[in-house]
């Protein structure tokens, strides 16, 4: 069963739907000889999550050659914890490289995830079978139940209830509802669909401020709340929120276009937002986080994508990794949108 699920999901990238032209682009700017994707507006750092991403989008561009230098890169540099998870941050100004050893779950599930599709779509066993141990490591450290709900922690220290008097902390941009059908298939366990149900609830409930949108980190001590001892911000990490909703055809349509609503309007472009006052912050006009407002707009009323959303330019690494997630799920579920 687990093998029929995976090749499914893999069935759905079956055809490149990332072009030859954008990959180039995309490794050309960020990805180095050794397979480190490079994070240029972080300080050159890399890190789980980039490499997960760069694993999943070599693997929807079709390119066998740059997925395994991406991986030979993630495996001997970052998974060197005992536990089966990433280091989360390698810095290539520090020696060692690695400057903190804790975990980053979505940098999990997208190394596994990716994993899981390319060995499911390529005929490749030790991608699925290192996929399945950080899925499973995933399940053991990062997954848990609190007041009644199964919570997805964002990292394997740090966020508890036993490791912080308001904890657990959850960061709402770290659930990639996508891959939890994919990580039940490798380790199977309800607490995936229950992460995709109470995930659901949270994206729904987690509207803080004037602006009624959700904070980069919550604590659920008591009543959710933005956690203390961090921004109280929507951030650049949380605009992914309304793309893996779409990606994973999880969420309904009201819920889509009331996120939509709260991200922009006319008077109110798309930025950074203090959530105490709701004032917009930083803009975020690169069009690796305009795509998304407008990929909200065709599932939601069917307005079609501007061409100029559509032409790939990479400047920054990560509004240039949405924008090739986003081109890439429209031209496979919604190519009327383009």
């Amino acid at each position: 069963m687990t093998l029929v699920i995976l090749v499914q999901a893999s069935l759905a990238h079956a055809d490149a739907s990332i072009n030859e032209e954008e990959w180039m682009q995309y490794k050309t700017r960020f990805l180095d000889r050794g397979g480190r994707i490079i994070d240029n507006g972080n300080h050159g750092i890399s890190h789980s999550e980039g490499q997960g991403y760069g694993l999943l989008l070599a693997y929807l561009a079709d390119n066998r050659s740059d997925f395994e230098l991406i991986w030979h890169f993630t495996r001997t540099e970052l998974l060197l914890r005992d536990d089966g998870l990433a280091a989360w941050k390698w810095d290539p100004e520090a020696r060692p490289h690695v400057t903190d050893i804790n975990s980053a779950t979505d940098g999990d599930m997208l190394i596994a995830y990716a994993l899981a599709l390319a060995g499911a779509s390529w005929n490749n066993k030790e991608y699925v079978a290192a996929a399945t141990r950080i899925a499973k490591a995933i399940l053991q450290e990062a997954v848990v139940k609190h007041a009644g709900r199964t919570i997805l922690l964002p990292g394997a220290n740090g966020f508890s209830a036993r490791d912080r008097e308001d904890g657990p902390i959850i960061n709402p941009s770290y659930w990639i509802f996508e891959a939890f059908p994919v990580m039940n298939a490798l380790a199977p366990s309800d607490a995936w669909e229950l992460l995709t149900t109470d995930g659901l609830y949270f994206m729904k409930s987690l509207q803080f401020g004037p602006a009624k949108l959700p904070a980069e980190w919550v604590s659920l001590r008591t009543a959710p709340r933005p956690a203390p001892g961090f921004e109280r911000i929507f951030g650049y990490n949380s605009v992914r929120i309304p793309l893996y909703l779409a990606r994973s055809g999880v969420a309904e349509a009201s819920m889509l276009g009331r996120l939509r609503q709260s991200l922009a309007s006319d008077d109110q472009p798309m930025a950074t937002v203090d959530l105490t006052t709701g004032k917009r912050l930083q803009p975020l006009t690169d069009k690796g986080y305009m795509i998304i407002l407008s990929l909200l707009d065709c599932l939601t009323d069917g307005t079609k994508v501007p061409e100029t959303l559509q032409q790939f330019q990479p400047n920054l690494y990560f509004p240039a990794t949405l924008q090739l997630l986003a081109l890439s799920f429209l031209r496979e579920e919604h190519a009327a949108c383009l």
